[in-house]
């Protein structure tokens, strides 16, 4: 298996979800740079989170402008699975290759800390690792992170099983006083209509083992090895 990372300018969590990788697939990634007009053949391609160009204008808004995006977006219609990781999943909506958008948080305050999440389905290539509707612990950093869709859009996503993840408690339950930043439906992540597009505001890559607190993170890179390598 081959994964390729994009890396923008403000990119700071490229190296992290690239080590993460590497750790599970035992050959280093390629750093792609936002600049530069294909991503080579890969069996993976990983929008990192971070503060893409300062996130002017709106957060992820100038990447999906960046040269590489129309690579991504065209090997992404092409089946090429993609993983949008906090900043990742705001270039992925404003780059139509996912519904919705990524406003600021119910609070308007910068949110870091562990989350409590539920996996909503363990037959995807991202999840395949966890059980339907396990309770998993992953870190969040971001200040616009609430997900907003148009009721239409967000009955799609309910019907055809596209939500990934949701904000909850320890036992399970999705109500508000788990939902940190006033997502809808207490939705922490989305996949596209083939699954193969992920996007997640939560951080996987900064629980990948024991030193780092716990590997609820890792499960999710090592279902993208077993089924893609």
């Amino acid at each position: 298996m081959q994964a390729s990372v994009i890396v923008f300018p403000g990119s700071n969590c490229d190296r992290d979800v690239a080590v993460a990788l590497q750790e599970v697939m035992g050959r280093p990634c390629d750093m792609i740079w936002h600049g530069n007009s294909t991503v080579p053949q890969t069996d993976l391609i990983v929008l990192p989170g971070g503060f893409s160009f300062g996130d002017y204008l709106r957060s992820g808004a100038m990447a999906a402008q960046s040269p590489i995006m129309k690579d991504v977006v065209a090997k992404a219609k092409a089946g090429v699975p993609v993983l949008g990781i906090c900043n990742g999943f705001q270039v992925l909506t404003e780059s139509s290759l996912l519904p919705g958008a990524l406003m600021r948080n119910r609070d308007i305050k910068f949110l870091c800390k562990d989350v409590l999440l539920t996996v909503e389905r363990a037959d995807t290539i991202f999840t395949a690792k966890y059980k339907q509707g396990e309770v998993i612990r992953i870190p969040i950093a971001h200040h616009d992170g609430n997900y907003f869709a148009d009721q239409d859009t967000l009955s799609q996503l309910e019907n055809d099983g596209l939500v990934a993840f949701r904000y909850a408690d320890k036992q399970g339950q999705t109500e508000a006083t788990s939902n940190p930043n006033g997502s809808q439906n207490n939705i922490a992540g989305i996949y596209s209509p083939d699954l193969k597009v992920l996007g997640l505001m939560p951080h996987p890559e900064r629980l990948i083992s024991d030193q780092l607190g716990g590997q609820d993170g890792r499960l999710m890179f090592e279902s993208l090895v077993e089924a893609l390598s």
